[in-house]
C-alpha cells in the first residue's frame, strides 16, 4: 500500500493545472444554484386550473411573482443528485468528528420506521388507535431506565440541548417547590456549549469551573465553589476531552451536600452504555441523544430526540405528557400536579423512539455493552496509532474520543484548520477542530464503535502521513488545501460577518445607445 507522503496526486506549488472548457472534473460535475436554471414557463407538473374563489386577503394579496424556479422534472432530479455528490457522508467512510458519536445507521430501524400504522401515525389520533404506539414509547422508557437505573424518564425532549433545557427546568421545579431560589450553576469549562446556555436560559448565573491537568474537573476548586446558592451542576461524562471524570461520586457527593442537584449531559453516553449506570453514581438528571446513541447519527440531518431520565427526587416534577399503563390499557397524562409543564406540542420524536428501540432490540443488553466498549477500543486504537506523530493533549488512555493539540505543528507554520483542510483532499471529513476550548489547537476524533480495524488503519496512515508532511516543511501544499473539491477555500470570516442569504437575478444588461 502506498503511503500517503508519496502520493502526488495534488498539484503543487507551480504546477500546471488543467481546465476544462465546462469547469467539470470527470464526474466531479459543476452545478449552478436552482434560481440560476429556472426559466419562466417550464414545469414538471401539470396542475389543474384554480377555480374562481372569493379573496379574503385583502391588503395581503400577493402583487408579484413569488419567486420559484420553472424546471422540468429531470432539471430537479439531476440538481438534487449532483448536489449530494458534493456531500460527505457516513455512508461514503468515517466521519471522526469528535463529540457527535457518527456511527451507521442500520438500515433495518428505517424499515421499522417506515412500517404502515407506524410511519402514518398523526398525534391528534384517539388514544384508542394508538395503543401500539404507547406501548412502544413505554418500552423504550423501560429500556433507558434499565440502562441508566433512574426511576423515571421524560420522553418529550426533542434533542440534546431540548433535554437539558428539561433538566434544569425540572431541577428549578424541585426548587421553588421547597421555596428555595438559588441562583448560581456550576458548569466546567470543558463543557458543550449548550450547558451554559441551558443555564443562563433558565435565569442562573453561570459559574465555571477550571479543568485539572488529568483534563478531568478541578475537584478541590469545584468544592471551594459550593455554597447554600448553588442551584446544581452541569458535568459530561465521559468529558469533552474524551475522559472518564473519575470524582464522579464525589461530586455527586458535594453538590448534594449543599441541596443542589445534579444534571449530567449524556452526549457521550455511546461509550458507557451497559458499562455504567448514571444512577449509580449519583445524578439527578440526564439527557440520552437517541440519535447519537441509539441510531441514526447525530440527528441525521433530521430531528434528534433527547429523554431526560430522573432521580426519584425529581421525578415529580416531570413534565406532561408522559404514557401510563392502566386497566384499560395505555393513556397519556397531559396534566400533573407537580409538573412544571409541558415542553413540546405533543409526545416527542416517534420517528426516533422506533429506530431507537429497534437499535437496542436488535442489539440485545449484551450487544450493547459490546457496542460501547468497541467504541473506547477504537478510539485508543487510533490514539495509539497517532500518538508518535501528532500530541496527545492529556496522558493514558482515553474514553471514546481521542484529543490531540497542536504541539505537534509547532514551527512549521501549518494550522489545525490548514491540516483539516488537507484530509478533505485525502478523501476524509475533518475531525473536530478547536475543540474544546481547553486545548490549545485541539483536534478531537471520535470512530465509534461501527469502524473497522482496516478502515481505521487507512484512516491513522493518511493523518500521520499529513504530519510528516507537515514537519517535512511543506506549509505551502497545506495553505492551498483543499485542491480536489468543487469549491477551493473560502473566507470563512466574511461568510460569516456578510452572508448573502438570498439570491438576486443580475440586473439586465442595457443595450448600447
Amino acid at each position: 500500500m502506498s503511503t500517503p507522503t508519496q502520493f502526488q496526486a495534488a498539484p503543487m506549488q507551480g504546477e500546471r493545472r488543467v481546465r476544462t472548457i465546462s469547469g467539470n472534473k470527470g464526474l466531479q460535475i459543476e452545478e449552478p444554484l436552482i434560481f440560476e436554471q429556472g426559466m419562466k414557463g417550464r414545469s414538471g407538473v401539470d396542475l389543474p386550473a384554480v377555480p374562481q374563489h372569493k379573496d379574503r386577503l385583502g391588503a395581503l394579496k400577493r402583487k408579484g411573482e413569488i419567486g420559484l424556479p420553472g424546471l422540468s422534472e429531470p432539471q430537479v432530479v439531476r440538481h438534487y443528485t449532483k448536489l449530494s455528490q458534493k456531500n460527505y457522508a457516513i455512508d461514503m467512510g468515517v466521519y471522526p468528528l469528535g463529540s457527535c458519536t457518527m456511527k451507521h445507521n442500520p438500515r433495518l430501524n428505517e424499515k421499522m420506521a417506515r412500517l404502515p400504522g407506524i410511519g402514518d401515525l398523526h398525534p391528534m389520533q384517539p388514544i384508542s388507535t394508538v395503543q401500539g404506539a404507547l406501548e412502544l414509547i413505554d418500552q423504550l422508557a423501560h429500556w433507558l431506565k434499565t440502562l441508566t437505573n433512574m426511576p423515571a424518564v421524560a420522553m418529550s425532549p426533542a434533542a440534546g440541548a431540548h433535554g437539558e433545557l428539561c433538566g434544569i427546568m425540572t431541577i428549578r421545579a424541585a426548587l421553588l417547590a421547597r421555596g428555595d431560589a438559588r441562583k448560581r450553576i456550576l458548569v466546567p469549562e470543558s463543557a458543550h456549549g449548550t450547558n451554559p446556555a441551558t443555564a443562563a436560559a433558565c435565569g442562573y448565573e453561570v459559574d465555571p469551573v477550571p479543568a485539572d491537568d488529568r483534563g478531568r474537573v478541578d475537584l478541590a476548586a469545584f468544592k471551594a465553589k459550593l455554597g447554600p446558592d448553588v442551584a446544581g451542576t452541569m458535568i459530561t461524562n465521559p468529558n469533552t476531552c474524551g475522559l472518564f471524570e473519575n470524582d464522579i461520586i464525589d461530586i455527586a457527593d458535594a453538590i448534594h451536600g449543599v441541596g443542589g442537584y445534579f444534571y449530567c449531559d449524556g452526549a457521550n453516553f455511546n461509550a458507557i452504555v451497559g458499562r455504567v449506570r448514571p444512577g449509580d453514581l449519583g445524578i439527578d438528571a440526564m439527557h440520552i441523544n437517541l440519535h447519537k446513541t441509539f441510531s441514526t447519527p447525530h440527528g441525521g440531518g433530521g430531528p434528534g430526540s433527547g429523554p431526560v431520565v430522573l432521580s426519584a427526587a425529581l421525578a415529580p416534577y416531570a413534565p406532561v405528557p408522559y404514557v401510563v399503563h392502566g386497566p384499560n390499557g395505555f393513556a397519556l397524562v397531559e396534566r400533573g400536579e407537580q409538573a412544571f409543564g409541558r415542553l413540546k406540542g405533543f409526545h416527542g420524536q416517534m420517528g426516533m423512539f422506533v429506530r431507537a428501540l429497534a437499535y437496542m432490540m436488535s442489539h440485545g443488553s449484551d450487544g450493547l455493552r459490546q457496542a460501547s466498549g468497541d467504541a473506547v477500543l477504537n478510539a485508543n486504537y487510533i490514539l495509539a496509532g497517532l500518538k508518535d506523530e501528532m500530541t496527545p493533549a492529556f496522558p493514558g488512555t482515553c474514553m471514546h474520543e481521542a484529543l490531540f493539540n497542536d504541539e505537534f505543528l509547532e514551527g512549521t507554520d501549518v494550522t489545525t484548520l490548514d491540516f483539516a483542510k488537507a484530509m478533505i483532499d485525502e478523501g476524509y471529513h475533518p475531525m473536530t477542530m478547536y475543540f474544546p476550548l481547553v486545548v490549545h489547537g485541539a483536534l478531537l476524533m471520535e470512530p465509534t464503535e461501527t469502524e473497522s480495524r482496516d478502515g481505521l488503519d487507512r484512516y491513522v496512515e493518511v493523518v500521520k502521513g499529513l504530519a510528516k508532511r507537515a514537519k517535512a516543511g511543506d506549509a505551502a501544499y497545506f495553505k492551498g488545501a483543499p485542491y480536489h473539491t468543487p469549491r477551493r477555500r473560502l473566507d470563512e470570516t466574511l461568510a460569516a460577518r456578510q452572508p448573502v442569504l438570498r439570491w438576486k437575478p443580475e440586473a439586465p444588461k442595457k443595450a448600447a445607445e
